[in-house]
C-alpha cells in the first residue's frame, strides 16, 4: 500500500506561532536556522557521521540501516517556514560515503505576520565515489506564504545523485500561496541542470497554462546522476499520463511530473526510481 507522509496543519492561520512552541523571533525579521549532516566511510564498509547538527525547526536524526548507507531523518521539530524565516540545510557526502536523507513528514509553506517571504535553502556536496540521497516529503504551499526555494548541488565526476522535490500547491479546497523553486546540478565544475519554477499569486503569466501545469496542484521531478549513464543515458520517454523523462547533457537524467494529487506524482516518480537505480 503506498503512504505519503503528509501532515496537517489545524492552527488558525493567525496562531502559527504557537505552533513553533512559542519561540520569539527577534526584531520582527524571522528565524535563521541551519541543519548540517557530514558523512565519511568508516573504513569498514560503512559511513559515520562525524557532523549531524539540527537547529530550531530542523531537527536531524540518524535512523537505523543495513548496508553501507548512513540513513538521516529530518525532523520538524517547530512549524514552519513561516514568512520572515531563512532556513538552511547542508549535507555533504565525503569519498566513498553513503548518505541517504529523507524527512518525516510534509513540510508546510506558512505566511508570517510581515507578510516578508520566506527562503529555504539546500547544499548537497557529494565527493569522489560518494552516493547521496535527498528525498524529503512533499513541500506544501499554503495560502497567503511566500516561499523561495534553491537547492544547489556539487558533485565529483564519480558521485551520484538522487534528489526528488514534489509541491503540492495549497492544501485540500484552498488556493495556492506564492512559491518559487530553483535547483541547481553542477558535476566536476560543470553545469548539469539549471532550473526554475514559480507558481502562485504573483507568479509569471503561464505557469497554471498548459505549457506549465496544466491546472494540476501537484508537481515533481526526480534527478538521477549516475557514472554508469556516461555509457548510456536513459532514452527520452513520456511515463503515463503526466510525466516524462528527458535526458541531459551528461550523466543524468530528469523525470517531471505533474498530477491532480500529491499520491500520483509520488507513484511516477518511484516508479521511475526502481526503474533507473533498480
Amino acid at each position: 500500500m503506498d503512504r505519503v507522509g503528509v501532515t496537517v496543519d489545524l492552527a488558525p492561520q493567525g496562531d502559527t506561532q504557537a505552533l513553533r512552541g512559542g519561540k520569539e523571533c527577534q526584531g520582527g525579521a524571522g528565524l535563521r536556522a541551519t541543519a548540517r549532516v557530514e558523512a565519511r566511510a568508516d573504513g569498514r564498509g560503512g559511513t559515520a557521521l562525524p557532523v549531524l547538527d539540527g537547529e530550531g525547526p530542523l531537527a536531524l536524526r540518524r535512523t537505523r540501516s543495513t548496508g553501507p548507507a548512513a540513513r538521516v531523518t529530518l525532523v520538524g521539530a517547530m512549524s514552519g517556514p513561516l514568512g520572515g524565516d531563512h532556513l538552511t540545510v547542508e549535507a555533504t557526502a565525503h569519498d566513498g560515503a553513503v548518505l541517504h536523507i529523507a524527512s518525516a513528514a510534509a513540510t508546510l509553506a506558512l505566511p508570517g505576520q510581515a507578510g516578508e517571504p520566506a527562503r529555504y535553502d539546500v547544499r548537497l556536496t557529494a565527493a569522489e565515489g560518494a552516493e547521496l540521497r535527498w528525498l524529503p516529503e512533499q513541500l506544501i504551499s499554503v495560502r497567503d506564504s511566500d516561499l523561495r526555494v534553491t537547492t544547489r548541488a556539487d558533485l565529483a565526476a564519480g558521485a551520484r545523485l538522487v534528489l526528488r522535490e514534489e509541491q503540492v500547491l495549497g492544501r485540500t479546497g484552498e488556493d495556492s500561496g506564492r512559491l518559487t523553486s530553483r535547483l541547481t546540478v553542477r558535476r566536476a565544475g560543470t553545469l548539469l541542470l539549471d532550473q526554475e519554477l514559480s507558481c502562485g499569486p504573483g507568479a509569471p503569466g503561464g505557469w497554471d497554462g498548459p505549457a506549465v501545469l496544466a491546472g494540476h496542484r501537484a508537481v515533481g521531478q526526480l534527478l538521477v546522476v549516475r557514472p554508469e549513464f556516461e555509457h548510456g543515458t536513459p532514452q527520452a520517454t513520456p511515463l503515463g499520463e503526466w510525466a516524462a523523462l528527458t535526458p541531459l547533457a551528461g550523466p543524468g537524467v530528469l523525470v517531471t511530473a505533474v498530477a491532480p494529487d500529491a499520491l500520483r506524482v509520488r507513484r511516477t516518480l518511484d516508479e521511475a526510481l526502481r526503474d533507473l537505480c533498480g
